[in-house]
């Protein structure tokens, strides 16, 4: 088993492996293209997420600046939307859901180091991988750390750090990240009630 194969199954890896500076660097060149596109060139950025990502949709819109280790690691369901400056530091796997929308500046941070000081200057590293449910909303200046699972349709408000998972269909905030309520029918009745009035009137 290499380094590589070690990284993405979570064992400890030496990121100076060649293959993987070499797989850093790809990802890179890719990026350093995306992030210098225009607004009206879209097709273009589709394309060269398709290269970059293990996985997108053709609905996939990430404004740029977007930054991420591998992008290989990344799976990305239909019609996400993330904000400006996205970092995704994807040594383990990430997985996003349908639906998804990021404020600006999320961050998802898979990779991780050694406690110990002596041990962490080797360069050994280790990660874990983390999984974003459907239809969530991870408001500005989120962050997720190693290991973490966001349940479908939870909010995350801005500035929070997601260090334990978090469960479907709750409202959390805080650092660290916890629950502070459940979506319940009576927010469903609002919102649909607020949406009816939009269409009414956008017909007057």
């Amino acid at each position: 088993m290499d380094d590589k194969d070690r990284m993405i199954r979570g064992l400890p890896y030496m990121a100076s492996n060649p293959k993987l500076i070499e797989d850093r660097k790809k990802a890179r060149l890719l990026l350093e293209k995306y992030n210098q596109t225009s607004i009206v060139e879209q097709e273009k950025r589709t394309y060269l997420l398709h290269q970059l990502l293990g996985q997108c949709d053709n609905s996939t819109y990430i404004e740029p600046n977007f930054r991420c280790d591998y992008g290989y690691n990344i799976t990305v369901g239909k019609a996400f939307y993330a904000n400006y400056d996205l970092i995704i530091l994807d040594c383990a796997p990430v997985t996003i859901g349908d639906d998804v929308m990021f404020g600006p500046r999320v961050g998802l941070y898979a990779a991780s180091h050694p406690l110990d000081a002596t041990i962490r200057t080797t360069g050994l590293e280790l990660s874990a991988p983390i999984t974003i449910g459907n239809r969530v909303w991870l408001c500005g200046d989120v962050t997720v750390v190693p290991g973490v699972t966001i349940g479908d349709n939870t909010i995350v408000g801005a500035g929070s750090v997601v260090t334990k998972d978090l469960p479907s269909n709750v409202i959390a905030a805080g650092n660290p990240c916890r629950v502070k309520r459940s979506i319940t029918s009576k927010d469903y009745q609002y919102w649909e009630q607020v949406y009816q009035s939009y269409q009414q009137e956008m017909k007057d």
